[in-house]
């Protein structure tokens, strides 16, 4: 059985930063690109980055580049969202998701295309 476990969510004030950690189990990891999803209550939910098994190949939405970084131990099946410069806007609950086929620039924030996720974790960012 796969599950896909988010932690590292909390209130924090804005310009404070962050750790998410998600830890999977049941499947092999290195198989499996991942990413980061969140979504606000009333909103869609938006992809916000993604990496691939290797990490070499990263993307972020425009609205957290140059804040947020995604990065992955395959050895510890663990991957990290590190958010810095957060703002009250990111509020959020945060999910993880693993991917087992390819996705490019275009389609990877679409939250369909994966298939495993978590429960999520909740980051409220206070003004």
């Amino acid at each position: 059985q796969v599950q896909v476990v988010e932690s590292g969510g909390d209130l924090v004030e804005a310009g404070g930063s962050l750790n998410l950690s998600c830890t999977v189990s049941g499947l092999t990891f290195d198989d499996f690109d991942m990413a980061w999803f969140r979504q606000a209550p009333g909103k869609e939910r938006e992809g916000v980055s993604r990496i691939n098994w290797s990490s070499t190949q990263v993307y972020y939405a425009d609205t957290v580049k140059g804040r947020f970084t995604i990065s992955r131990d395959n050895a510890k099946n663990t991957v990290y969202l590190r958010m810095n410069n957060l703002k009250p806007e990111d509020t959020a609950k945060y999910y993880c998701a693993a991917d087992s086929g390819f996705l490019g620039p275009t389609t990877w924030a679409i939250a369909d295309e994966y298939n495993y996720w978590g429960q999520g974790t909740q980051v409220t960012v206070s003004p």
